[in-house]
């Protein structure tokens, strides 16, 4: 036998996904007004900060740039709070504007019907009806698993970064951290004071930059600058202070790309790495940088340059990808191919049919307060002038 699938009119705008993006969103809405139903498939809101994230993890720019709409941190938080400091200030938000998603509804279809002018969005265990749908699933919904050769052979622990806490575990074990991101360095040093022995692949260019400048942020630094300098210019500003506090890293294995790390953030969405203290200890030789990996054997991982070395562990910190071509059936306003806008920010927040983004900006947590803002205002007009010709019929 089979369950009938209940079909829910909704009145107010759904919103898909209960992580900042998605309380964001519910927030603003609230200050115009207007309700709204969050659906998130966890057990929990922001369940990515609570259950996929490091221990020693922190914002890595400043509470300024990472607090949301209506709300500040508090002022006693330093001003890079922790990861447990920031699920305090998002239990405060969704206290203080009164936001309750429901829970454990993993939407596995919604798609625009014309017929009748509504969106349906089918979840595993009911099917609702709205006018307006806000995807707020965000940017890093599922772990990037990569393929590659002879992994499935490697006998030792492969782990993901979204299943790593702490290192603990691994103390005196040989480790190949496998992506150089903010994550990837962060979680080799990590691994490295617990006391591991810690290499970490570096296939691809990337830029380093300090993460404070003088004891100001450089990302706070460069926001100033962009307002008065070119972009092309704040980014040699950059490397020149990169190359002043953190020296040449092409010694320790490093390139740099050829477009600046501002530049090529907005082209690209490509994060330049903010050190925390990793490259010390690469210097020293506590961390090794390898090459990239050619292939696993069954004790360890032969690279590209024809090298082969044993591992106790892989950490896989290889990111994540967003989710949203895999229910989403709609493919003029998301990108079939990496399930993005296909406006870039600030015009990417819109759609047809009363659909929305908040949370693919490639510009973090500061750009997902500012669609989430643009989304509210705009489905605000829309309610008050349909209720108003509402009651002029009536």
């Amino acid at each position: 036998m089979t369950t009938e699938i209940k079909r829910v009119w909704v009145s107010q705008p759904v919103i898909i996904g209960g992580g900042p993006s998605g309380l964001a969103v519910a927030a603003c809405l609230k200050k115009k007004g207007l309700p709204s139903l969050i659906l998130e498939r966890e057990n929990c809101a922001a369940s990515l900060w609570r259950n996929r994230t490091y221990d020693r993890l922190k914002l890595h720019l400043p509470k300024n740039f990472c607090q949301l709409p209506y709300m500040e941190f508090p002022p006693d938080f330093p001003s890079y709070p922790t990861k447990e400091q920031y699920i305090e200030y998002l239990d405060a938000y969704v206290k203080h504007f009164s936001i309750e998603p429901i829970y454990e509804e993993h939407v596995q279809i919604a798609e625009y019907d014309s017929a009748m002018g509504f969106w349906l969005v089918k979840t595993n265990n009911a099917e609702f009806v709205c006018r307006w749908l806000i995807v707020a699933t965000g940017e890093n919904a599922d772990p990037v698993i990569p393929e590659i050769d002879g992994i499935s052979d490697f006998q030792g622990q492969v782990l993901h970064t979204s299943l790593y806490k702490n290192g603990d575990e691994f103390e005196g074990d040989k480790v190949l951290v496998l992506g150089c991101g903010n994550s990837g360095m962060e979680i080799s040093l990590d691994l490295c004071n617990c006391g591991a022995q810690v290499s970490i692949v570096v296939r691809d260019t990337l830029h380093i930059l300090p993460r404070d400048i003088l004891g100001r942020s450089t990302f706070g630094i460069s926001m100033c600058l962009l307002k008065w300098f070119p972009i092309w210019l704040v980014d040699q500003f950059l490397l020149f202070c990169s190359r002043l506090i953190l020296q040449d890293v092409r010694q320790l294995g490093f390139k740099r790309p050829e477009l600046g790390p501002l530049e090529l953030k907005i082209k690209t969405g490509k994060t330049p790495v903010l050190d925390v203290g990793t490259l010390a200890k690469i210097r020293t030789g506590q961390i090794m940088v390898v090459p990239g990996v050619k292939r696993f054997t069954n004790k360890g991982v032969e690279f590209v340059d024809g090298r082969v070395d044993e591992f106790d562990s892989v950490i896989l910190a290889t990111g994540y990808r967003t989710n949203v071509p895999s229910w989403l059936k709609e493919d003029e306003f998301f990108s079939k191919d990496d399930g993005y806008p296909r406006k870039p920010f600030p015009n990417g927040w819109k759609g047809k049919n009363g659909l929305y983004s908040v949370g693919f900006t490639k510009k973090g947590l500061l750009g997902a307060s500012i669609d989430a803002q643009r989304v509210a205002e705009d489905i605000a007009q829309q309610w008050k002038s349909e209720t108003k010709h509402f009651h002029l019929r009536v």
